[in-house]
């Protein structure tokens, strides 16, 4: 499992992107796609709705559970990614690229979130 360097980590497995802008983009690791299976729904939230970091945002079905999606930030959904909600399996097969799940514009950040190599610590 590789995770990319250049991004940040929560313990809940979502990354999140370096703001350009001062917006974000959020997924769930490679390591979170493998342990939920072939996800098969995903519910996001809606542009314009408020999320906060650690609070419950959407959920991930997969063929053996649901899974709670969890915001690693609290700031403003400006895009959801409607090419997962249309095809979910975009998550397990590139969950850093095509699989991403929606970008928030972040008005505060937490401090516990993870760097590349700590993730992988943690979640091995």
């Amino acid at each position: 499992m590789s995770n990319p360097q250049q991004l940040r980590y929560s313990k809940e497995h979502e990354w999140l992107s370096t703001a350009e802008e001062g917006v974000s983009t959020v997924g769930i690791t490679e390591h979170a796609a493998n342990a939920l299976g072939d996800v098969v729904y995903v519910q996001l939230p809606e542009v314009g709705d408020t999320v906060t970091a650690g609070e419950t945002c959407g959920e991930l079905e997969s063929t053996k559970s649901v899974s709670d999606l969890y915001s690693p930030v609290t700031g403003e959904v400006v895009a959801a990614n409607q090419d997962v909600v249309d095809d979910p399996s975009l998550v397990n097969t590139a969950p850093f690229e095509g699989g991403w799940l929606f970008k928030v514009k972040v008005t505060e950040e937490p401090g516990d979130l993870l760097s590349a190599d700590e993730y992988t610590d943690f979640a091995s």
